[in-house]
């Protein structure tokens, strides 16, 4: 996939912040990541899942002292996270709190300046250089501005999925093509392991997977056809791309339709 544009976009991401004495070992037991092994200052994507396996939620956490994380979302699920985390709290000493923050998303480039007071984080987003800048509003000079649909079609490009399109509560986790950059398979037992531990062990397998589409005028919600059977729904799109689960059977790459129009399924690019 070619690097686009240098640019960059504001946006808003709901933090949640986890401090006490036993955040470290209280979400290494909730979240798919080896927490206990970042260091201050490192951060990584995780799963928070349900008992049943499940994603009750994806996003970053970064360690930001001994005894402190912040977990930063997509804007509207902090207050899920929040809830699914103070869920199993008792007799753990670690407070939680959540704020809505600012972001200045930068794609293209990593090589910015950073303000003091502002972290800068990996996007991890495949094919594509950048970094988040997280706690500021304010894009730093030289950058083009790029709007909400401008960043949202570059997500889609490199097959990111995203809270409430891609990722919902009837999500499993090895179908949205992030497992191998957000789960630890050494760190021991986390909350919903079974499930991820039980299809990684049977190489993957699942009844669909995410597959990004190249196609005119796609639109959430259209249904995907190959070979006359309906094989996905589209659950993001702007202009020529898309993405779908689309049922295993279909292997990328492959020729559909989406509204009568032709599509190209192909693979999620690779980090």
């Amino acid at each position: 996939m070619p690097e686009p544009a240098v640019g960059a976009a504001v946006v808003e991401r709901d933090v949640v912040r986890i401090e006490g004495p036993d955040a470290a070992t209280y979400l290494q037991g909730q979240l798919s990541q080896d927490v206990l092994g970042l260091d201050v200052g490192d951060s990584a994507w995780t799963f928070l899942l349900q008992p049943q396996g499940k994603v009750d939620a994806w996003f970053r956490l970064t360690r930001v002292g001994d005894e402190a994380f912040l977990a930063d979302v997509d804007a509207g699920f902090g207050e899920a996270v929040l809830a699914r985390l103070q869920r199993f709290l008792l007799r753990t000493k670690a407070d939680l709190a959540m704020t809505r923050e600012s972001m200045v998303a930068v794609r293209g480039t990593d090589a910015v300046a950073v303000p003091d007071g502002v972290r800068a984080l990996d996007p991890a987003w495949p094919g594509s250089s950048g970094v988040d800048l997280l706690g500021t509003d304010v894009v730093p000079e030289g950058l083009a501005a790029l709007t909400a649909e401008d960043l949202e079609r570059l997500r889609i490009e490199a097959g990111v999925p995203a809270m409430g399109a891609e990722l919902t509560e009837r999500t499993i986790p090895a179908e949205a093509g992030i497992v191998e950059r957000s789960v630890s398979f050494t760190k021991g037992c986390f909350t919903g392991q079974e499930l991820v531990a039980r299809i990684d062990s049977r190489g993957g397998n699942v009844p669909r997977r995410l597959r990004l589409l190249r196609g005119a005028d796609l639109t959430v919600g259209a249904e995907v056809v190959v070979d006359g059977k309906v094989v996905g729904e589209v659950t993001s799109a702007v202009g020529d791309f898309g993405l779908a689960y689309i049922g295993r059977a279909v292997e990328p790459p492959a020729a559909g339709t989406v509204a009568d129009a032709p599509v190209a399924i192909v693979a999620l690019p690779q980090a």
